[in-house]
């Protein structure tokens, strides 16, 4: 890590693949753990709106991790958080999102935006030269993207690597050939990978068995550096004065926080934001805890309440606490998960109903296949909250919606956002500092 007077220099890789599936979050922490383990300062982001990738990531590197996404956090967030973690590192890591070139903005697009150079990730079961060939082909897809070469995962023997090798040319080197191990790819569900705090000790060995396994393929040298600078002074600006408007306004309140193995997905950052407008935070346990703590106010994040549905419906004492606060018309915001937990009953992937909440009328049955999941902004009389919505359930007989999440590039009404007394409840999970303004004045109301 170095200072000049054009920003931070900080080695960094980018880790994208042509397609989901590759094993783009396996070798991602893999690598962070590989490189952490020499005692090297590791910082991990992953693109785009995610959960649970980032838990196993933070749990691979030693430190959080949080999204990168030039739509939802905006480009100086993206700037300032790099330009951040370079002064901090030894090594920055960014995970990709899908493929490549999907998505507007693209895993492409960010990559390019700080000059991250891309290691590909390509699973190559089933092919040789052809591998050579895709790889080819997304290298040169865009001028303006720098490729470090290739990491051919699901590789069987060396010959196996040596045809793909040499079919490469010279400008696109093979950096590393993974082998096919089950040891090393990490568990999956209905939304995505199995949560760390589910399975710490197995997660712990698939975590080192993918550093051994990068180990030998000779993946050990840090890659090249790369000049971070902190966003203009004219975006420096604009970031304070949104910030300057909302500083203290929440001083002297008390937020209580859902957080225990039901309800996980809590970026940092919107965390962050809340303890810098002065609001105290206290996290309680909906599965375990009889009473909600003293609050003025109440955040019902995301996560997986189906996997726990007859432990909340039999928590008596909490449902009547939650039940209490939101009587007393005091601010709620529930997320997905959240929200489910708030209707009259939730249906679980074994078909079976359990009694809820009773904050809304409705009720949210789980599917298996199929769901809905994009990018989308929370339209609130508060102001525009962007984020996104990501969930594998249906509700049904829910009351008349207060607005309608606006896509982000469909015109098509997103998701129902309801208001009730002091509830605000809706699928989707929202990125705070998208509108720090807007979130200050629904913590406020």
């Amino acid at each position: 890590m170095a200072s000049t007077t054009s920003g931070v220099h900080c080695p960094a890789l980018f880790i994208a693949a042509p397609s989901s599936g590759q094993g783009k979050t396996t070798v991602t922490a893999a690598m962070a753990r590989l490189f952490s383990r020499q005692g090297y300062r590791v910082r991990v982001f992953k693109t785009g709106p995610d959960y649970l990738d980032p838990q196993i990531l933070e749990q691979a590197s030693g430190h959080p991790v949080e999204p990168l996404d030039l739509w939802m956090a905006g480009e100086t967030y993206c700037r300032q958080a790099l330009y951040e973690a370079a002064t901090q590192a030894d090594l920055i890591l960014i995970e990709g999102a899908m493929g490549l070139f999907d998505g507007e903005p693209s895993s492409a697009d960010l990559a390019i935006q700080f000059g991250v150079p891309v290691a590909l990730l390509m699973d190559v079961k089933g092919m040789a030269q052809t591998a050579a060939a895709i790889a080819v082909g997304l290298a040169n897809y865009r001028s303006d993207l720098s490729v470090a070469g290739l990491i051919a995962n699901g590789c069987g023997t060396e010959r196996h690597a040596q045809l793909i090798r040499d079919a490469l040319p010279e400008d696109l080197p093979l950096l590393a050939t993974l082998g096919r191990d089950e040891s090393v790819a990490l568990p999956e569900r209905h939304l995505g990978l199995v949560q760390p705090s589910e399975a710490e000790e197995d997660m712990e060995l698939r975590l080192e068995r993918g550093a051994d396994w990068l180990q030998a393929s000779g993946l050990t040298q840090l890659p090249q550096p790369v000049a971070f600078s902190p966003a203009s002074a004219e975006q420096q600006a604009d970031r304070v004065a949104a910030y300057a408007n909302t500083e203290n306004v929440l001083r002297g309140k008390t937020i209580a926080v859902a957080r225990d193995a039901a309800f996980t997905f809590i970026y940092r950052a919107n965390i962050e934001l809340l303890e810098h407008f002065g609001a105290k935070l206290v996290f309680f346990s909906p599965l375990s805890d009889s009473l909600l703590p003293e609050a003025d106010a109440l955040w019902l994040p995301g996560g997986y309440p189906e996997l726990h549905v007859e432990q909340l419906s039999q928590n008596s004492g909490m449902r009547d606490s939650l039940q209490g606060f939101y009587h007393s018309g005091k601010v709620i915001l529930a997320e997905c998960g959240g929200f489910m937990y708030c209707l009259d009953s939730l249906t679980d992937l074994d078909g079976k109903s359990f009694s809820m909440l009773g904050l809304l009328s409705g009720e949210a049955v789980m599917r298996n296949k199929g769901g809905c999941q994009g990018m989308q902004t929370a339209v609130l009389p508060e102001g525009d909250v962007r984020g996104h919505a990501h969930h594998r359930s249906l509700s049904h007989q829910t009351p008349e919606p207060m607005s309608y999440g606006r896509r982000q590039r469909h015109p098509a009404p997103g998701e129902a956002l309801y208001r009730q007394k002091g509830l605000t409840a809706s699928y989707l999970h929202l990125f705070f500092p998208s509108n720090p303004v807007a979130v200050a004045a629904l913590f406020n109301s």
